[in-house]
């Protein structure tokens, strides 16, 4: 097999051409992680071949997946600030399926511990940096602001930590920052992020494998693969003081 690499940089309209071009190319398969606008209402019944879906669950079809356990990971993620001593933990979130997923784990972690869900606590943003930065501002800028900010990517991350700068805090001693997926800043700032590691490499070994069994057997159940993010602890969240 050949391999054909294509990024939607999160474009519905670039989704839709490269899809346009694997139908012309009569791929055996793809592996694909839709764009957060098509998420909702993709389908993938009329394609001519099959796919597996990565990252994002699609809600409307019986598919092969390998998605990360966002619940959990998100739970473990809270639970590690909560353990540290943070007490007033703010959320920035997004209202896509791995977004909403991931603030379950959050409440989920709150609610064990017997913490309030303080509505200003939490906003919900488009998963880029200019956002994750206004929105972080307005809770940093809070009478009584959090100690901690969860966020649920790392562009929502890099803005929040462009926002605790701008009002000269110290992380983690103002207020500490977690976030999800390993970048090459998360780990050169001062001090590191810590965050959940996704096991790409897992992820990537285990979609091809079950493309390949679909390709041999296109008449198999499909399977939804489940996978385990690894919490790196950094100095982001070190204990407070």
């Amino acid at each position: 097999f050949s391999i054909i690499l294509c990024n939607t940089d999160e474009h519905p309209e670039k989704e839709e051409i490269y899809l346009n071009l694997m139908k012309d190319t009569s791929v055996a398969g793809v592996i694909i992680s839709p764009t957060r606008q098509t998420a909702s209402d993709f389908t993938f019944s009329k394609l001519p071949f099959p796919i597996v879906v990565v990252d994002r669950s699609i809600s409307n079809g019986d598919v092969d997946a390998v998605l990360l356990d966002n619940v959990d990971a998100a739970y473990r993620l809270t639970t590690h600030l909560i353990e540290q001593g943070y007490r007033r933990i703010g959320a920035i979130c997004s209202e896509m399926s791995t977004g909403l997923e991931r603030q379950a784990g959050y409440e989920k972690a709150l609610r064990t511990h017997g913490l309030s869900l303080a509505a200003e606590y939490v906003k919900y943003v488009a998963p880029k940096m200019e956002t994750g930065y206004a929105a972080a501002l307005k809770m940093i800028d809070l009478h009584r602001p959090p100690d901690a900010l969860f966020t649920v990517n790392s562009l929502i991350a890099a803005g929040a930590l462009q926002a605790i700068r701008e009002r000269n805090l110290t992380m983690p001693d103002d207020m500490a920052l977690v976030t999800f997926d390993e970048t090459t800043w998360a780990s050169l700032v001062q001090p590191a992020i810590t965050l959940i590691a996704q096991p790409t490499y897992e992820i990537g070994k285990t979609a091809a494998e079950l493309l390949l069994q679909r390709v041999v057997d296109p008449s198999r159940s499909t399977r939804q693969v489940i996978l385990k993010g690894q919490l790196q602890v950094r100095g982001s969240s070190t204990p407070r003081r």
